[in-house]
């Protein structure tokens, strides 16, 4: 006797899907998903959902960094925005940009370099590690690329900061930290709103002269930072040319674009239409109900 008939009905472009975690070419069954589609979604749903919610472990993330970065002398500074807790943050995104009053405190009364004076910009760059919409990010992903960057920078002359980490933040809060520790320059590493098939996923963001009141336009992004999407040393060497150029050229954001080498060069292989390639390709097994 034959075996029973799979209720599934595969799409032609499964081949496709070794390329994506983007949810195509699912197939159906009747005028539904089929069912391990389905429930692959709703699982991804709900990382999605934990992701935002989760708590930083701070004292964790701490530790690490500053073992981790051998230059990294001093602790790392632990700070707060202005949204008390979570529920706050997620309904309140304009608190989450600004430090609360013991955190402008604490940054105050740091001790500057020698000789600089108030007013002045003793360092070159400043870290600030955000939890943001995914405290999961961070924390698989702030100290491993902090790490890799240091090595690229070790050979440059460059004044760091005592690295900040702030709880309930959003990206502007940078800029506030940077602003009262006295830094050119300042990179935010933040976890990014969770999709459907990254819920680990970290952004980048340096800002020139940051100060309080700027917009994105002054900020240069790198999004997807991760294992399985943009690795470490590939986000590495693309912010290592925008911090070298936002140094010489003083400027960040729009006023500021990756123009390195080969960025725009596509290979006549990459010119190739892709979809057409592969959507005559040979179909998968259809997936079980």
């Amino acid at each position: 006797m034959n075996a029973p008939q799979s209720p599934v009905i595969a799409n032609p472009w499964a081949a496709l899907r070794q390329f994506t975690d983007a949810r195509i070419a699912l197939g159906r069954a009747g005028v539904s998903l089929p069912t391990a589609a389905h429930l692959d979604f709703q699982l991804a749903h709900a990382k999605a959902r934990d992701a935002v919610h989760l708590a930083l472990d701070v004292s964790q993330l701490a530790s690490t960094l500053t073992t981790s970065l051998q230059e990294q002398s001093a602790p790392c500074l632990t700070l707060h925005s202005a949204a008390s807790d979570r529920t706050t943050y997620l309904q309140r995104p304009d608190l989450g940009r600004r430090l609360d009053a013991a955190s402008r405190e604490a940054l105050n009364a740091l001790t500057r370099p020698t000789g600089e004076p108030p007013s002045a910009r003793p360092y070159d760059l400043a870290f600030v590690v955000v939890d943001g919409l995914s405290a999961l990010a961070i924390e698989q992903n702030a100290a491993p690329f902090l790490i890799a960057l240091q090595a690229r920078l070790a050979a440059e002359n460059r004044s760091i900061a005592p690295i900040c980490i702030v709880e309930q933040g959003r990206v502007a809060v940078g800029d506030e930290v940077a602003e009262r520790l006295g830094a050119k320059a300042v990179l935010v590493l933040i976890g990014e709103r969770p999709g459907l098939s990254s819920p680990d996923s970290m952004g980048l963001y340096l800002t020139w002269m940051p100060r309080v009141g700027l917009t994105d336009a002054s900020r240069n992004c790198i999004s997807n930072v991760r294992p399985a999407g943009l690795g470490f040393d590939e986000a590495v060497g693309k912010l290592h040319y925008l911090l070298s150029q936002a140094r010489q050229r003083q400027v960040s954001g729009v006023e500021l674009k990756e123009e390195a080498a080969g960025n725009d060069q596509l290979t006549a292989d990459q010119q190739k239409n892709f979809l057409l390639e592969h959507a005559q390709a040979p179909i998968e097994a259809n997936p079980s109900p």
